[in-house]
């Protein structure tokens, strides 16, 4: 089956996590698969691949390892024009909007995304498809490897999710299907209607409308919910996330990055009741923070340059002087060097740029991205829990290789499991700090772990109300995902999705 939409963000990725949890439960083997993805949310697969992060969210939920086959093309955007192009795990270079959807060379991707889901299909059952944006940008129908072309080639039963919140359902649903070709809309089987507010008796006239007008029936009408927390794909969600230092808790600012990655490390730390986490680029609210968190970029460089021109940079730098702790993760990490260098412009025109100087190391970008799986430990003096885990989990995904320039004696390691070491992987690869207060990492994830956690909050113990606890991350996403099937079986026809699947309807 395959979840197409309206346009973007209309919940096509939540709503295809809930069916693969479905599917699950109800003793299948399901997988997830969306041909070509747009995102800065990347995650590593256990080969060591590369794969948009709500693909990673899908398998999770469906009790699977991640692959690449599940997500054969994404797209990295590096500025309003150009995107990193990640093919079957590994980039091949960077292209302009323009280029890239030339018909030209195009076959050669539709090749390698349909060879993907076929060796997805041959492994598990039922498949779970996601669309792209709009199911019909009618400019780009010829060039388009994620939609109705991709539905064609897998013969899946293509369920049109529309969102009621954003105002327009019935045109948008009705204009979708009406500007399919004929062939592509016998494709379409039914209809959800997805982030409903109010009392749901009130839009039973609306249903009956929007079957007789789209000829196909709605599958379900999905309230909008606020109470099960699913890891988000796009930043759309950063807009709805606190921008202010709270109260009588441990204040931690992310710091709003113009090119801002994986902002799904901080999932756990959003859901920790000793914590209060906001973003923030504002300079008063940076010297409230206990904690400042440089994350993930990906443009280091420019980014670096926008903390300096905003003053962003020096207002971490006091706040670090009068007691705050401040820690770097992968792009936030060369930012806090010495300097980032970019002599093979893989990141654009500057070749050098100084950076905040908090941590003795320098970073060098280069053409060829780390990715992979890691497990690592601290210093046993740095674990504050009585029985800490003797590894924790995280993975990295980066362009660069950093390296000590000094200052050895005053700095502890991040290390990783020796299986996680590849070539000469030098001290400063997986992080360094110099204390409990100035650490960085090149390990996303991270977060996730209580024990490191435990680490980073412990000099604010004053600060942490009584009550306040951390939650197990991976006992507390298990239970999200069952909310949220639950939540989607209550106001989906999961028989008549059953029907469908089967070719009984």
């Amino acid at each position: 089956m395959m979840l197409a939409g309206t346009g973007s963000d209309v919940g096509k990725s939540v709503l295809a996590t809930a069916f693969c949890r479905i599917f699950l439960q109800d003793g299948y083997h399901p997988a997830p698969f969306k041909a070509q993805n747009m995102a800065l949310n990347s995650y590593a697969t256990p080969e060591g691949l590369e794969i948009g992060r709500a693909q990673a969210v899908q398998a999770e939920a469906a009790g699977i390892a991640c692959h690449t086959d599940m997500n054969p093309l994404l797209l990295k955007p590096q500025s309003d024009h150009t995107s990193q192009v990640v093919l079957n795990g590994k980039p091949i270079g960077n292209q302009h909007a323009y280029d890239y959807y030339r018909k030209e060379g195009r076959e050669t991707l539709r090749t390698e995304v349909h060879a993907a889901y076929d060796r997805l299909a041959r492994r598990f059952n039922p498949i779970v498809m996601e669309g792209a944006g709009s199911i019909c940008e009618l400019n780009l129908r010829d060039t388009d490897l994620v939609n109705m072309p991709m539905a064609m080639h897998a013969g899946a039963s293509v369920i049109l999710v529309g969102d009621i919140d954003r105002g327009g359902i019935f045109a948008s649903l009705y204009g979708s299907i009406a500007l399919l070709r004929p062939e592509e809309r016998k494709r379409i089987k039914g209809i959800i209607v997805n982030k409903f507010r109010g009392d749901l008796r009130l839009f039973q006239d609306g249903i009956r409308i929007l079957e007789d007008i789209c000829h196909v029936p709605v599958l379900g009408v999905v309230p909008y919910f606020q109470n099960i927390h699913i890891e988000e794909e796009d930043s759309v969600a950063l807009g709805s996330k606190p921008t202010q230092a709270g109260h009588g808790k441990v204040n931690i600012a992310v710091v709003l990055l113009r090119h801002l990655s994986n902002f799904t490390d901080f999932d756990l730390l959003e859901q920790d009741t000793r914590v209060h986490l906001f973003y923030t680029n504002n300079t008063e609210d940076i010297k409230k923070a206990d904690i400042i968190i440089l994350p993930g970029s990906k443009s280091t460089i420019d980014d670096l340059y926008e903390l300096r021109r905003n003053g962003t940079a020096q207002a971490i730098l006091r706040a670090h002087r009068d007691g705050a702790t401040v820690l770097g993760i992968c792009g936030g990490y060369q930012m806090m060097g010495q300097e980032v260098l970019d002599p093979y412009h893989a990141e654009g025109e500057i070749e050098r740029m100084p950076g905040l100087g908090l941590l003795p190391v320098t970073t060098t970008i280069e053409g060829e991205k780390v990715t992979r799986q890691v497990r690592f430990t601290l210093p046993q003096r740095l674990l504050h829990a009585s029985t800490p885990p003797e590894w924790m989990e995280g993975y990295e995904i980066h362009m660069g290789t950093t390296v000590l320039t000094g200052g050895t004696d005053r700095l502890f390691e991040i290390k990783l499991a020796p299986e996680c070491r590849q070539g000469n992987c030098s001290f400063g690869e997986a992080g360094v700090g110099y204390s409990e207060k100035c650490l960085g990492t090149y390990i996303h994830g991270i977060l996730d772990n209580k024990a490191f956690v435990d680490m980073l909050l412990a000099p604010y113990a004053e600060k942490i109300k009584q009550g306040g606890r951390p939650i197990d991350y991976h006992a507390f996403k298990k239970q999200q995902y069952d909310l949220l099937a639950d939540h989607v079986r209550r106001h989906v026809d999961m028989g008549r999705i059953y029907q469908i699947l089967t070719g009984d309807d």
